[in-house]
């Protein structure tokens, strides 16, 4: 039997010597042409996979059902082999990952081996959440054909609330912070980041009064770096398409104006409100018919005690605790997000009830 073994890049070789203590007798092959994250084992072990899952340094282990050259036409013909493991009241989905260069392309495999199986089995091509994933991994001039649960794919799935919805309508309106240049442009950085990673509908830097231009200038140039740096790192590993937040400057007060005229829903986070168990509820359930919702983070010091009355809720996030400025966002945003959460379980579990 042959496994191909996944580790973090560069822990390849100490993933190899720990198969080789675990499996005395298999031949193992560490980066197999150069390339990193990968380990090849051939044993004849019965439980050789359980013994090397056993290794923490390994990710994943997929076992290897047909080793053929790395062309298409062979690649294609291993379907008549795999073709038994998917039943006709299944779905599937073909995967690669290819590794070299070749005279094809990924899509081009997954299209055309995907077509015969289909042609094989009549199962249904599902690529969100199928019940088999076909796994083409080529490796230089081999290419290694497994057949995988759906389950180990599914990061994404229907009973997995989406998360995007609550923030893609939040604003985030975050007092800027001040001080020596370079620090300004440190948490500029990790604030333009977390913004980004949730990508939410908009980052308002908020002064609350007269400012240094060029502490501001730093702040606003890390924030740019932050949001960048995460930006093409959502680029690279989401399947849908990620756009920027929009990032602009408004005075504290001013935003205060605007969206309560506009009547959004306003929410200050700080240690003289409530805790959010106390409010949780309601809050969710006003956050979920809200248009948009509008969170103010402190930074240095918090939000100014006199716009506490223009507020819809004032929120204790950790009683007796007080977040550092670059924990406001990620801190806010996901305790938000288990609360709103819990309540369209509820919802769903009512739903079913009732129907």
């Amino acid at each position: 039997m042959k496994f191909l073994v996944k580790t973090q890049r560069g822990m390849e070789s100490v993933a190899g010597n720990y198969i080789r203590e675990a499996l005395p007798d298999a031949e193992v092959w560490a980066s197999p042409m150069g390339y990193s994250g990968l380990v090849i084992v051939e044993t004849d072990k019965e439980n050789a996979e359980k013994k090397i899952l056993g290794i923490p340094e390994v990710e994943r282990v997929i076992p290897v059902l047909v080793e053929t050259k790395a062309e298409l036409e062979e690649i294609v013909k291993a379907a008549d082999e795999i073709a038994g493991l998917i039943r006709e009241n299944e779905t599937f989905a073909v995967k690669t990952k290819r590794r070299g260069k070749h005279d094809f392309s990924s899509i081009d495999v997954n299209r055309v081996l995907g077509a015969r199986i289909k042609e094989l089995t009549d199962a249904d091509v599902n690529l969100s959440w199928p019940d088999k994933v076909v796994q083409v991994e080529i490796i230089g001039d081999r290419a290694f054909i497994s057949v995988l649960p759906g389950e180990e794919y599914r990061k994404y799935t229907p009973d997995k609330f989406d998360a995007r919805k609550l923030f893609s309508k939040v604003t985030l309106v975050q007092m800027p912070y001040w001080g020596d240049y370079k620090a300004c442009r440190k948490f500029g950085e990790k604030i333009g980041r977390a913004a980004q990673a949730f990508e939410v509908k908009e980052l308002i830097i908020a002064p609350k009064e007269k400012m240094d231009a060029y502490e501001l200038m730093e702040f606003l140039r890390g924030i740019k770096i932050g949001q960048e740096s995460r930006y093409q790192i959502q680029r690279e590993a989401y399947p849908w398409k990620v756009e920027k937040v929009p990032v602009s400057v408004w005075d504290l007060y001013q935003v205060v104006r605007d969206k309560r005229r506009n009547k959004r829903l306003l929410i200050i986070t700080d240690p003289k409100g409530p805790t959010l168990a106390e409010v949780k509820e309601k809050l969710a359930k006003d956050i979920h018919y809200a248009k948009e919702v509008v969170i103010f983070i402190g930074s240095r010091e918090g939000i100014p005690r006199g716009l506490f009355r223009f507020a819809d809720y004032v929120v204790d996030l950790a009683p007796y605790m007080t977040f550092a400025t670059e924990h406001g966002i990620p801190a806010t945003l996901v305790s938000l997000w288990e609360v709103y959460e819990e309540f369209l379980r509820k919802g769903e579990e009512k739903a079913e009830e009732s129907s």
